[in-house]
């Protein structure tokens, strides 16, 4: 996965040329206001480095699942002012990257222009490569430092990195390869690997491309149900994937020691009666109720093996995290990554829940992903389209 990054180009290949740049602002909106910008801070190193050496920087990305046409409610235009803020200079919206070329070529040396939402038009998920030409044609290089995007071939993600080229990593994608590329290459021990969410069959893949290069994996969330039928245990109204059990047996044969299960949970009648929850051992759940989170129990092993690991990777809530008091476990986690820190371990997170787990905590932990799908596929050994076509290092 060793990519040319930015730093690679020389100054003239950037001095007033138009980078075409991926990144992903698939960013949260509330009442078409931004509720979380960390997206948009997390691009600012490649953007500013462009502005710097003089390019003109026009930015491709997508926001949410609109069906292929115009939607409103999913238009980049509401993002202007938020980056604009960040950037402390105007940004020119382009709303059609077909009738765009003009407006790029306008930029002065430093301007940023932003093309609208790549998902209003139906060639872009299909990797159309006339979709890419038209999108090729606003820039003069290829940057892709969306790594949250990487595993999707799309064509701003994927067929324009065959037109346009130098096609090159930004920083952002280049620091998310480095940190999730060393832990598996070249990890300090001990490597311990903390695994939750809700389902195993998401994970699956996961847990079997980790087993043989960690020392140990903790498993929490309510996929650990899936582990605990696998052992016996009953477990009330938990959710459980049935078809999973086998699958989970073969995990636990195959991983022996190193797969430590939860010793007990937070248990709950519902999420609605969570007022009444109370701790259960992992064998003796009771019928009616279901698992919700952690114990403290669970929370304080997972914290003293943690605290002797040298890297850590996290991927997935303990609990209904969403939902307090089950936010318990995730929490005390994050504090464990950041202790752990503290002592000199490399702590990385990956995307999805995992990020908004640790919100806030950015800056005591090594690395925090944007990328959940992404940081999956990678962990598994799946090549990611976004990354397999740029230019080889």
């Amino acid at each position: 996965m060793s990519r040319r990054t930015l730093t690679d180009l020389p100054a003239a290949a950037i001095d007033g040329q138009r980078a075409l740049v991926r990144e992903d602002f698939n960013v949260p909106l509330k009442d078409g206001v931004v509720s979380d910008d960390s997206r948009l801070r997390a691009a600012l190193p490649t953007m500013t480095y462009l502005r710097e050496k003089g390019a003109r920087v026009i930015i491709l990305s997508h926001l949410g699942r609109p069906k292929a046409a115009p939607d409103p409610k999913y238009s980049l235009r509401q993002i202007i002012r938020p980056l604009e803020t960040l950037l402390g200079s105007p940004v020119e919206f382009i709303p059609d990257p077909a009738t765009g070329v003009a407006a790029t070529r306008r930029l002065p040396r430093g301007g940023v222009a932003l093309v609208e939402n790549t998902r209003f038009w139906p060639g872009e998920e299909q990797n159309d490569p006339a979709f890419a030409q038209t999108l090729a044609a606003l820039g003069d290089f290829y940057v892709n430092d969306a790594f949250g995007s990487a595993h999707r071939a799309h064509a701003s993600t994927e067929a324009l990195a065959h037109l346009l080229q130098p096609a090159v990593t930004g920083f952002l994608m280049e620091k998310e390869l480095r940190y999730l590329g060393d832990a598996l290459r070249a990890p300090k021990r001990p490597f311990i690997a903390v695994l939750g969410g809700a389902k195993i069959s998401g994970k699956i893949d996961v847990i079997s491309a980790l087993l043989p290069r960690v020392d140990q994996v903790l498993i929490g969330g309510a996929m650990a149900c899936t582990f605990f039928v696998a052992l016996g245990f009953q477990v009330g109204k938990s959710l459980v994937e049935p078809d999973r059990v086998e699958m989970a047996k073969g995990l636990l044969i195959k991983g022996g020691e190193k797969i430590i299960l939860p010793r007990g949970a937070v248990v709950a009648p519902s999420l609605e009666r969570a007022a009444e929850h109370r701790e259960a051992t992992s064998d003796a759940i009771p019928t009616d109720w279901a698992v919700y989170d952690i114990d403290a129990a669970t929370c304080n092993d997972f914290r003293a093996r943690l605290l002797g690991a040298k890297t850590i990777l996290w991927n997935g809530p303990m609990g209904v995290f969403e939902t307090p008091p089950f936010d318990a476990g995730t929490h005390a986690v994050a504090q464990a990554l950041v202790a752990a820190g503290e002592k000199g371990a490399v702590t990385i997170v990956g995307g999805g829940d995992s990020a908004a787990a640790v919100s806030g905590l950015e800056s005591k932990l090594t690395h925090v992903s944007t990328g959940g799908g992404a940081s999956l596929e990678f962990l598994e050994g799946k090549p990611l389209p976004g990354v397999v076509a740029l230019e080889q290092a």
